[in-house]
């Protein structure tokens, strides 16, 4: 057989760069190269996009970009193309394109922009199609469909810069202290704050909008937090449940990738029944929201028994270690495999 051609995507212009680069290079060390020819396509800070032809340390250390084989490259929205084009010298090559693997986080990766920059061009990719990330990518809209449908949400309330900040605190404080601040599209936890005041509301939202100009200040669900990897595009399969045990305020960006005071447990300290009524309410969540190829549900587990919805990661954190392919591997199934299988439900029809 005649090998793919797989590009992969890392790096892009959002605060989860780095978290790219972990989550690219284990994705790139487990693609069997005896099944597939590799692409590599890194994206810097700025999104300046470069063909990379180095080694994947330099990936994981942030020294790709000053590699003096890279050069300048970008898809072509022309489905003619259906390829890479490098700009090489005063000449531009095409590289034709199987299926592109982006392993972007947060901004102008997960967000639904690069999707439809790959659905304009015709190139098979991994993940959800553009409206499913940009929903899944916006917490208020994930959670107006979700609850729409009847399943359990916060309470909250959303924001943005032109509304007065006295009417905005004295709203969110009918949904009752502890509450959270989140920009409402922004991933890996960065710019949230769990406030118990009023005075910690007021600077939490001005934290938030730095990330983005739209804030949903949520009330807080007593319970513990809750995670499904759900892999498949029609007939989709939900890997081990796992469980986050909290010591400190919430789950955020350094706990996620620390762990200091926290601990994933998988598979989740929850009775059989339990795991069951979750992955089914995972599943649910996944259809709504029109969501292909791979994600992770996350939910909480209220103490008074109610399963309540967090969020849709469409791109998951992917290094070996992340819990996305944690949760499958419990399964059963390979790191290799995970990606094999995603590979082949980009190109398929369903």
């Amino acid at each position: 057989m005649d090998k793919k051609t797989i590009a992969v995507l890392f790096g892009g212009c959002s605060s989860e760069y780095d978290v790219s680069l972990s989550s690219a290079a284990s994705v790139i060390e487990n693609l069997n190269t005896e099944k597939y020819d590799l692409v590599l396509i890194g994206i810097t800070r700025e999104g300046t996009w470069l063909r990379y032809r180095g080694n994947i340390e330099d990936i994981r250390n942030d020294y790709w970009h000053t590699h003096l084989g890279c050069t300048p490259s970008f898809f072509s929205p022309s489905r003619e193309v259906k390829g890479l084009i490098e700009l090489v010298h005063t000449e531009y090559h095409v590289t034709p394109i199987d299926v592109v693997f982006p392993v972007l986080h947060g901004k102008y990766g997960e967000d639904g922009t690069l999707q439809g920059l790959l659905e304009l061009s015709g190139i098979p990719f991994v993940g959800c199609d553009m409206l499913s990330s940009a929903l899944c990518m916006d917490k208020e809209l994930a959670h107006k469909l979700v609850k729409a449908e009847g399943i359990d949400t916060a309470r909250s309330l959303t924001v943005d810069k032109r509304e007065r900040m006295e009417e905005v605190l004295s709203a969110a404080q009918l949904l009752g202290f502890p509450l959270f601040v989140k920009p409402a599209r922004s991933g890996s936890s960065l710019g949230i704050t769990k406030v118990h005041n009023m005075k910690e509301l007021a600077s939490g939202i001005e934290h938030a909008f730095t990330h983005d100009n739209k804030v949903v200040i949520e009330q807080n669900i007593d319970g513990f937090e809750v995670g499904c990897a759900v892999l498949g595009n029609s007939d989709p399969m939900i890997g081990v449940v796992d469980e986050i045990e909290l010591n400190g305020h919430f789950f955020d960006y350094s706990e996620k990738y620390s762990l200091k005071s926290s601990k994933i447990h998988l598979p989740a300290r929850i009775d059989e029944d339990t795991a069951s009524k979750v992955k089914e309410t995972a599943l649910s969540i996944y259809k709504i929201l029109g969501c292909k190829g791979f994600a992770r549900v996350d939910m909480f587990l209220a103490t008074d028994g109610r399963i309540v919805f967090n969020e849709v990661n469409t791109i998951p954190g992917f290094t070996s270690s992340s819990r996305y392919p944690n949760m499958l591997q419990a399964s059963g199934m390979t790191y290799a495999n995970i990606l094999d299988k995603l590979l082949e439900l980009a190109d398929a029809e369903d």
